[in-house]
């Protein structure tokens, strides 16, 4: 038991670590090569946003800042890899949390995922035309890749893992056979439109903080300690980019920071059999990917109307007049009551 919990909180606190002694050196080359938006959202949005919007700020601040996420969890991984190699031991092969049948999947979904951001981060940065400004075309070209990559994970569930049921709470297991291929990539999807929640300084960093606490400790209480461990340094790694995230920001996460973090989650979430918990642990991101859907059905079945001022949510609270150190800090609070509601369920739902 001791060594299980060293060996989550020690790569937690070293991936921690990492991404401050990292952040330093990236921020010179994030502003160095200028790795920011070239335009704004107030040229293609309406003007109660630009009495909330800080257009300067958005144009001078880095959108790249997701790197320090996976690069630190990367370091954290390989340094306790390459310790069980070169310093082999029982003790040092512990540590080891870089296992097949458990971490290496979500480890490879967070590096496509990021990658797959990066992308997109740098079309926005240095590209030019539509594509540069985010448009339909190109976000229905990230929705397909994204679903590209969850067929993928689906499909390595089902024919290598051998997983064909899920856990309903207190309801016993759902058989689906096949079906887990599509249901996985409905669930990604899902906790890929919650990336939306990227939209105020340190708002995604706290909130992607409390989740993977969360599942490291529902994975602990599974004894799935490798993947306790993953989730241990994926948050610490967050919580370093949140160190230089709180406000003002000194980057944003960007893509490649939400779409790896995003699309991990879900694969942690079926790798942990809690798909339906979830909606719960994950709801800030739930209540952001839902008060756009819901904007967007407003105002095409009833006549432009609108349910919110500004979608997604955080930005309604803002337009409301909240200042924003105030919608964030309540999200947090919001988060955290849901990360423990949600691990309470996963123990007493089995």
């Amino acid at each position: 038991m001791l060594l299980n919990l060293v060996k989550i909180f020690l790569p937690t606190v070293v991936a921690f670590l990492v991404g401050l002694f990292i952040t330093p050196l990236a921020t010179h080359f994030f502003y160095k090569y200028k790795m920011w938006k070239k335009y704004s959202r107030n040229e293609a949005t309406f003007s109660e946003f630009q009495k909330i919007h800080n257009q300067e700020e958005e144009l001078k601040t880095p959108r790249v800042g997701g790197i320090i996420v996976w690069v630190s969890i990367l370091f954290s991984v390989f340094i306790f890899y390459f310790i069980s190699i070169f310093f082999p031991s029982d003790i040092s092969e512990k540590m080891n949390f870089l296992s097949k049948n458990q971490t290496l999947i979500p480890l490879l979904v967070l590096l496509f995922g990021s990658f797959l951001g990066l992308w997109d981060d740098l079309i926005q940065i240095y590209g030019k035309g539509k594509i540069a400004h985010d448009d339909n075309s190109w976000r229905k070209w990230k929705a397909f890749l994204v679903l590209l990559i969850s067929f993928l994970i689906g499909l390595y569930f089902y024919y290598k893992l051998g997983m064909v049921s899920i856990q309903i709470p207190f309801g016993g297991e759902l058989y689906l056979g096949i079906l887990i291929i599509p249901f996985f990539i409905l669930v990604a999807l899902a906790t890929f439109s919650g990336g939306v929640i990227d939209g105020l300084d340190g708002l995604s960093g706290g909130v992607l903080a409390s989740i993977f606490s969360a599942y490291a400790v529902i994975a602990f209480i599974n004894n799935q300690i490798d993947i306790a461990t993953f989730c241990g340094v994926t948050a610490g790694a967050v919580l370093a980019f949140l160190w230089f995230n709180i406000p003002p920001a000194r980057f944003y996460m960007g893509e490649t920071g939400m779409i790896g973090l995003t699309i991990t989650l879900a694969t942690v979430s079926f790798l942990t059999d809690t798909i339906f918990i979830l909606p719960i642990i994950a709801m800030p991101l739930v209540v952001s990917s839902g008060s756009v859907i819901l904007q967007i059905l407003s105002k095409k079945f009833r006549n432009g109307k609108k349910v919110f001022r500004l979608a997604p949510i955080h930005h309604h609270f803002e337009a409301l007049g909240w200042p924003s150190y105030k919608v964030v800090m309540r999200f947090w609070v919001f988060s955290i009551a849901f990360s423990i509601i949600g691990i309470i369920l996963a123990v007493i739902s089995r």
